[in-house]
């Protein structure tokens, strides 16, 4: 499973979508939470992914997060078949998931954070310098400044600098689709416009960002492409400029849209 990961994850870039999901379902006994979901996310794009509570959000990400695994259906990353069966085989290929929760170790400082579970290690001890200077590297390029020192415990920092080291663990590992599920919660105005700069900043590396919010606002600032989950189904994906607000309203809470012309329910 290992070199077939590596082998996929090497392979040469496409015109296909970096990510494509078709007829993905997924059940949980009786209860079908997906059903038949096509999506794709394409690299150097800002993907968000809309709908109500119990939508099927979560579900979806975990299902590409290797978390879950599909009953049917069939994922391709970067053209090829793959199957990804857990969190190892997602990282593998470039896929990190930056969760509500952000599961960072309050105890812990930046750089500790950033190589949790990953640490370098140099003739049979922790190599400091090295974890240093690339967790150094890696917020400079992200350009996240606010924080004081990379040795500040995780515990003393803003909502908006817990965001920003998250994701930044999840790209220094060469990471090529980035999922943050509902990165601007609880955020002040200050915060959110740091993480939402953050955002454009990875699509303009070239990455492939889904974004799981409510905030629809924040959607519009920062969203190439929209897709709306209805109970389970896909209502619609199309690029950004396609929507307007009363448009995702009403495909998030009845499934369709009365206007014409409206946003295209295959992938664009």
């Amino acid at each position: 499973m290992q070199s077939d990961m590596a082998a996929v994850a090497n392979a040469p870039a496409t015109t296909e979508p970096l990510l494509k999901i078709r007829e993905l379902d997924k059940h949980f006994g009786p209860v079908q939470a997906l059903y038949h979901v096509d999506l794709d996310l394409p690299s150097g794009k800002v993907t968000a992914l809309c709908g109500d509570n119990g939508a099927g959000k979560s579900v979806l990400t975990k299902c590409i997060a290797g978390i879950y695994q599909p009953d049917h259906g069939q994922v391709f990353w970067e053209g090829h078949p793959v199957h990804v069966r857990s969190a190892r085989d997602a990282s593998r290929l470039g896929i990190e998931t930056v969760y509500q929760d952000l599961a960072l170790a309050d105890n812990l400082d930046i750089v500790q954070n950033m190589f949790l579970g990953r640490e370098r290690v140099r003739l049979g001890l922790l190599d400091e310098d090295s974890m240093e200077r690339a967790a150094a590297e890696t917020l400079a390029s992200l350009r996240v400044t606010t924080v004081r020192s990379i040795r500040q415990p995780v515990a003393s920092l803003s909502g908006g600098q817990r965001q920003s080291v998250a994701v930044a663990k999840a790209v220094m590992w060469n990471s090529k689709l980035v999922i943050m599920d509902e990165p601007t919660a609880a955020l002040g105005v200050v915060q959110t416009r740091q993480v939402l700069d953050l955002i454009k900043r990875l699509r303009d590396r070239g990455l492939a960002v889904m974004v799981i919010s409510h905030n629809l606002t924040d959607i519009f600032e920062v969203a190439d492409r929209i897709a709306v989950l209805y109970l389970g189904r896909l209502a619609v994906q199309d690029d950004a400029s396609k929507f307007d607000l009363q448009t995702i309203v009403e495909y998030m809470t009845t499934g369709g849209t009365s206007r014409t012309g409206g946003p295209n329910t295959k992938a664009s």
